[in-house]
């Protein structure tokens, strides 16, 4: 168990996200133990698989990463694991140019931004390929900077299946956001929000919210 844990012996299932939500991290941190099933069946409506939400110089903005299907693949017969992402627009660099925008004058911006640049340029093209590579390597990365176990490949324990469920959503206590002055508190953003503007008291700010929240 980790500081976070309110349901001991339990195992979250949740579907892949795209940099998630603050929301979506304290679900998993609630549970011991966690699975991200990349083979539930693709289902287009679930656009936080591939899109997440940050707090721009104007207030939220959504980024996408577009993806394409495998050719000679029906898709009724598609999962996550199966999705391709694509060089439409290349949309790295726009993501990229958000992020700078959006974060590169928060306290820990410089020191966290590395972790995700390499899908931030042309050649995640080719070094990842796939939805599952991305958001996987994502959630590794978010996971050691909050101090969450790894994801698990099978479940243990008592099951909380979410992978046809959002994330519980809670009022966030509001914390430190750069813009807060001329924004406002900003909640439901991805968890890159709590990161880069608390850095490494992001894991505290999350136990407590998790000890709040969750029974």
């Amino acid at each position: 168990m980790t500081p976070y844990t309110v349901y001991p012996g339990s195992t979250l299932i949740v579907t892949p996200r795209y940099y998630g939500s603050i929301d979506y991290y304290a679900a998993i941190a609630a549970h011991e133990h966690s699975v991200v099933d990349y083979g539930t069946r693709y289902d287009k409506r679930l656009k936080s698989t591939h899109r997440t939400t940050i707090a721009d110089v104007n207030g939220e903005l959504s980024l996408t990463m577009p993806l394409t299907k495998p050719g000679g693949t029906h898709s009724g017969a598609l999962t996550w694991r199966d999705m391709e992402i694509s060089s439409h627009g290349e949309w790295w660099n726009v993501h990229r140019v958000a992020l700078e925008s959006a974060y590169g004058r928060t306290p820990f911006f410089e020191f966290y931004i590395d972790r995700f640049l390499p899908v931030l340029r042309k050649s995640v093209i080719d070094e990842f390929r796939t939805l599952e590579a991305v958001d996987s390597y994502l959630d590794r990365n978010v996971r050691e900077l909050l101090n969450l176990p790894q994801p698990l490949v099978e479940p243990e324990g008592i099951i909380t299946d979410l992978r046809r469920e959002k994330a519980p959503a809670y009022p966030a206590e509001p914390y430190y956001q750069v813009r807060a002055s001329r924004l406002g508190f900003i909640g439901g953003l991805s968890i890159l929000d709590l990161l880069f503007n608390l850095g490494p008291e992001a894991s505290l700010w999350l136990r407590d919210h998790v000890h709040r929240h969750f029974k």
